[in-house]
């Protein structure tokens, strides 16, 4: 299999860069990369990493240090100067943060704090593994501010691991609710991921992309995609069959101090792979 190498460093020629000169937007899907990828550096940095791997779309994370000369770090109680200089940072860097997690606020004020943040920083989808308790709370505040919550399922046993755990809390709820498949989580698991996708059919808002080098193990680390056992090119035919319209974050958790080549690669083959015309 021959794997095509994108040079990752920042560029300068953007004539034929913007996000829909990219295959995936036929299918409407929005490729980027999880900012936790890159968490070795700023948050800025993993922007510039993330642009150098062509990508315009960022998942932040909360946590990470801003960078850039920026003080603080990236989260959703700043104040509105600190997300304006946020934002205005990415637009001169042509990235947009469309996600934003793995987040977990505490109570009432903080859930409505971070759907605030998400309206004023034009974020789509946050990231979330919540407190089950807070669900109805959560479908509520969905539909009030028309932004989707995807949960996350770390692997097992993590509350939200088996898709069925996900499914038992967002019957019923908002359309803007449902899951955060991350596929290697799955393989580590022991789970089929095209299987766990089909079982969530009409509630797949968000993935985390992996491929690990092996199955039903933590100790499972990531590969360049198309090179390992997650299944990735039948992951893309199950997404077109239940028309996927959504955020695929790219998330690589190894090699940390140098796997910007490893993500490009791995972008690469994604797009090779998709079959779209």
């Amino acid at each position: 299999m021959s794997i095509m190498i994108y040079a990752c460093s920042p560029r300068t020629n953007r004539a034929n860069d913007a996000p829909n000169h990219y295959p995936e937007t036929i299918l409407g899907w929005k490729l980027g990369a999880q900012a936790y990828t890159f968490k070795r550096f700023t948050f800025f940095e993993a922007v510039e990493k993330i642009d150098s791997c062509q990508l315009r779309y960022v998942e932040g994370y909360p946590g990470q240090e801003l960078g850039a000369g920026i003080k603080g770090k990236l989260d959703f109680k700043v104040d509105q100067l600190q997300q304006r200089i946020v934002l205005d940072a990415l637009k001169k860097r042509k990235v947009k943060m469309v996600a934003f997690g793995v987040v977990k606020p505490a109570d009432v004020a903080e859930w409505r704090q971070l759907f605030t943040f998400a309206k004023a920083m034009g974020i789509q989808t946050l990231v979330t593994e919540p407190d089950k308790n807070h669900i109805d709370l959560i479908s509520k505040l969905c539909d009030e501010f028309k932004i989707s919550v995807a949960i996350h399922n770390h692997a097992n046993p993590s509350p939200y691991w088996h898709p069925d755990s996900v499914l038992a809390v967002v019957k019923g709820r908002s359309k803007y609710l449902g899951a955060c498949a991350d596929v290697g989580h799955w393989v580590r698991s022991g789970l089929d991921p095209t299987a766990c996708l089909k079982k969530l059919d009409g509630r797949v808002l968000h993935l985390h992309m992996k491929d690990l080098d092996k199955k039903n193990t933590k100790s499972a680390h990531d590969l360049i995609w198309g090179t390992g056992v997650t299944g990735i090119p039948e992951i893309i035919q199950e997404l077109k069959r239940q028309q996927f319209k959504g955020i695929i974050s790219a998330e690589y958790e190894y090699n940390w101090l140098s796997n910007s080549v490893d993500v490009a690669q791995s972008v690469a083959w994604f797009r090779r792979n998709l079959d779209v015309k």
